[in-house]
């Protein structure tokens, strides 16, 4: 670490916010900044940012290092300096995307250094440890602002992915749009954290390349990203540096897809994968019509997530109907029929994608972490555009089960796919050579708290509940609320108003689950008949006018000030949710939840196999509690039976006591049988 803390000591560059910045994203909601909510550190929330600060940033720096992440970036200025200098880019890189690792860690860190400034990486301060990586990536850049050290290090013989020439590969597998993407994601919450130009400067000169050298002009490669999130990066850049050239290069990136121009040497063809499956490139990455035409998602889960959520910010940037309307089409397709349980998506390890409509297979689950952190990333867009609650019951489901699942308790193990069935053959891992997940997860959970709250004219939205202390201004005043809750423990929420003056709404989304719906579809539905309520006061029984739903939110519109409370009581109990007939894998099968969070079966609970299990037709349910990856989980308890086929050919019963854990916390203590759906009907 001495050389990054050297370097940093001279190419580090500080200055203050350019007055061109602006936080004008185009949505007609504005979330509250995760800079302004304090979440409590020993809530459910606060240990998992805890855990980021002490052990998945760090750990995930270390990792970079370890891996010759920096070192590529150091092999590339090498060769700038020394043309005879080159290196064996087979040997020193495991993927033409290597590059992102850093700046994923990067954004993560510029997210923790806001809400834990003291914050120390290897001992060093955080902000001093992030100059010393930037100054290590800025040696890396060419003269014209091309970054990517796959070619750079040895241009004439890169990467296997990159092509002979920059952009040859880009809608295949050299994922250079990928890495700016990226690039563009981390320097914007650098300079937004810091008001530091270092990183900036360097995705901006790498944008501006792409604006040059990419587009539909005679001498520019008419190309688009293989992998998408270019699309996103681009509309942050956009808002921090107020260039429009990086919004159109974005809508470029978009409207081109599904049109191509036969002259450009790409390499748009088919694929094979492992198992010898046949691809299509253009479905696979999307772009198999033009994106206002797309109304199924399909192909890559992540890429396809990464698109229609940039989709959405161009949407909202230029306000473009039809980009809106496709993305309403796509949304309504995946929560209908490619959904899990779990909030996770991609149903197949075949090109890590979606599968066919209904194709929701459960121990080949593909559910990678990185695709449902895609997922949040859309529905909190769509939310911003629409402002329907809907959108936050499908962010919950996947932020409570398919992005948590992905990330150990501690911060220090993680899961590539999370499939919903194992017969032990899954082990969380301490890193990936492909490492996008861990590194993805170490830039999301930081982010967390921007989550929480939105705010719309004199409308202040309370989106997911977390114990947390929040200060904004709505309607043009200042307002300080403070949220007191276990969730998703329990449902007690308490609402109070630290400062307030004034008359706003306060709109208090009321989860799907409680008003009786699984996910926005008929994917699934509770089968047991219960029916849950809710309830609220304000300031123990103050008279209050209106109170209704409206989008799903319980909106409370009155004149506030400091001292009022709200009180929300929630049902949470156990519930049974059947899938819809149309999904095979799930015939004759219940799962049980209760609140947001998914439960399974695990081996390590039960002195039964879980995959020979049979749950009563009307099971009784009871809560407790167990240590589960060094914290305590709440339990589900009820009695079911196993059973067996004996040496006559009939099935065998016998009566077990059953105990279900949380989704996201399975995988802990080693390797074993684990289900989140139970049969409750034996068929033959």
């Amino acid at each position: 670490m001495k050389r990054l803390i050297a370097l940093s000591l001279f190419l580090s560059i500080t200055v203050a916010h350019s007055s061109a910045q602006t936080d004008k994203s185009g949505y007609p909601i504005t979330p509250v900044p995760f800079t302004a909510v304090k979440v409590e550190p020993l809530s459910f929330w606060g240990q998992r940012l805890v855990a980021s600060r002490d052990v998945t940033i760090p750990l995930a720096f270390e990792k970079s290092e370890e891996t010759n992440r920096y070192a590529n970036f150091e092999n590339a200025a090498a060769h700038m300096k020394d043309p005879s200098k080159v290196f064996d880019v087979k040997k020193n890189m495991g993927f033409s995307f290597d590059d992102t690792d850093p700046y994923k860690t990067l954004e993560g860190a510029s997210y923790l250094m806001q809400t834990y400034p003291k914050a120390k990486i290897h001992g060093t301060p955080i902000d001093k440890y992030c100059d010393s990586v930037i100054a290590i990536i800025a040696s890396g850049q060419e003269p014209d602002g091309y970054l990517y050290t796959a070619r750079t290090q040895n241009p004439k013989n890169p990467h296997g992915w990159s092509g002979e020439k920059r952009w040859q590969m880009v809608e295949d597998l050299s994922h250079e749009f990928y890495n700016l993407g990226h690039l563009c994601e981390a320097a914007v919450a650098h300079y937004n954290a810091t008001g530091k130009r270092n990183l900036l400067n360097i995705a901006i000169r790498y944008a501006d390349c792409v604006c040059r050298e990419v587009g539909d002009k005679p001498g520019q490669a008419k190309v688009v990203p293989g992998h998408q999130i270019a699309e996103m990066g681009l509309a942050k850049l956009y808002i921090a540096t107020g260039d429009k050239k990086y919004l159109d290069q974005a809508k470029f990136f978009l409207d081109q897809r599904g049109h191509f121009d036969p002259s450009w040497e790409n390499r748009r063809g088919r694929m094979f994968d492992k198992d010898g499956y046949l691809h299509k490139i253009d479905e696979y990455a999307q772009s198999h019509k033009p994106v206002l035409e797309q109304d199924e998602a399909v192909g890559h889960a992540v890429r396809a997530g990464y698109m229609y959520a940039g989709m959405a910010d161009v949407a909202a940037l230029t306000g473009d109907r039809g980009y809106i309307d496709a993305i309403d089409r796509i949304w309504e397709n995946i929560v209908g029929k490619k959904y899990y349980i779990t909030g996770g998506v991609g149903a197949t390890n075949s090109g890590e994608a979606f599968g066919r409509n209904y194709e929701l297979p459960n121990a080949t689950a593909y559910c990678e972490t990185c695709a449902a952190i895609a997922q949040v990333y859309l529905n909190y867009r769509l939310f911003l555009l629409h402002g329907d609650s809907k959108y936050y019951d499908a962010l919950e489901r996947t932020l409570y089960n398919a992005v948590l699942s992905g990330i150990s308790i501690d911060g220090g193990k993680f899961f590539y796919p999370n499939p919903l069935q194992s017969a032990g053959q899954h082990q969380r891992q301490d890193w990936f050579g492909c490492a996008c997940c861990p590194s993805n997860a170490a830039r999301f959970i930081p982010s967390l708290p921007q989550y929480i709250y939105a705010v719309k004219d004199n409308n202040l939205y309370v989106n997911l509940f977390a114990a947390n202390e929040m200060t904004t201004k709505v309607g043009g005043k200042k307002v300080t609320l403070k949220q007191m809750t276990n969730y998703p423990l329990d449902g007690h929420i308490e609402l109070q108003m630290k400062q307030a003056s004034g008359q706003f709404a306060l709109c208090i989304r009321i989860p799907g689950w409680v008003r009786g719906e699984v996910v926005p579809s008929d994917l699934y539905t509770y089968a047991d008949g219960k029916s849950l309520n809710y309830s609220f006061s304000v300031n123990d029984g103050e008279e209050v006018s209106g109170g209704e739903l409206q989008n799903g939110y319980l909106v409370i519109d009155r004149k506030w000030k400091s001292g009022d409370i709200v009180r929300l009581h929630l049902d949470m109990e156990p519930r049974l949710v059947r899938a819809n007939e149309k999904v095979s894998a799930d015939r004759g099968c219940v799962c049980i939840e209760r609140g947001p969070l998914v439960y399974c079966a695990e081996w390590a609970d039960n002195t039964c196999d879980v995959l020979r299990i049979l749950l009563n037709r009307k099971p009784a349910f009871s809560l407790g509690s167990k240590m589960v990856g060094g914290t305590n989980v709440q339990t589900i308890n009820t009695q079911a039976q196993s059973f067996e086929y004996g040496d006559d050919g009939r099935v065998h019963t016998t009566d077990q006591s059953l105990t279900l854990i949380p989704y996201y916390a399975w995988a802990h203590r080693g390797r074993g049988n684990m289900t989140v759906w139970l049969p409750n009907e034996l068929k033959f």
